[in-house]
């Protein structure tokens, strides 16, 4: 788990270069805002993250519960998913629009045509709504008492 890197990921690769040939032109791991988005769009005040569905905790059939150090686990995933919350609501109170692409969409057994999640990326940034989740916004359950 510890040689899985935050940046470079191969489903952020293929929106990337997607993005790229049909013309879209960004910056790389937004360091000056909130969450290090993994492309910024400045021009269109617009970003896109590429979350890997494990470590964000989402809801599809990609994530699993790991067997082992559970409440590690438990603590890890749930912080990452409060952070992912005050990243975007940072974010979107600084006049940001907000993509996320759940790893999902771009592999594994209910994954979408890379072109659909393009086009998808492509009527967000040419449009103007404030958010848009290819692949829903469910997270697994965590609890807020923790």
């Amino acid at each position: 788990m510890a040689g899985i890197g935050a940046k470079n990921t191969k489903p952020e690769l293929l929106i990337r270069s997607g993005l790229f040939k049909l013309g879209y032109r960004y910056r790389l791991h937004g360091k000056s805002l909130p969450g290090k988005p993994d492309l910024v769009f400045a021009f269109r005040k617009a970003v896109i993250f590429v979350n890997g569905c494990f470590w964000h905790g989402h809801d599809c059939h990609l994530f699993k519960w790991p067997k082992s150090r559970e409440q590690f686990w438990h603590d890890k995933i749930a912080n990452n998913i409060r952070r992912d919350g005050k990243v975007r609501t940072e974010l979107a109170e600084a006049g940001w629009r907000i993509c996320d692409v759940w790893e999902c969409q771009i592999k594994g057994k209910e994954r979408l045509p890379l072109e659909t999640v393009l086009s998808r990326c492509s009527e967000f940034l040419d449009g103007n709504a404030l958010r848009l989740s290819v692949g829903g916004d469910e997270t697994v359950c965590i609890s807020e008492e923790e």
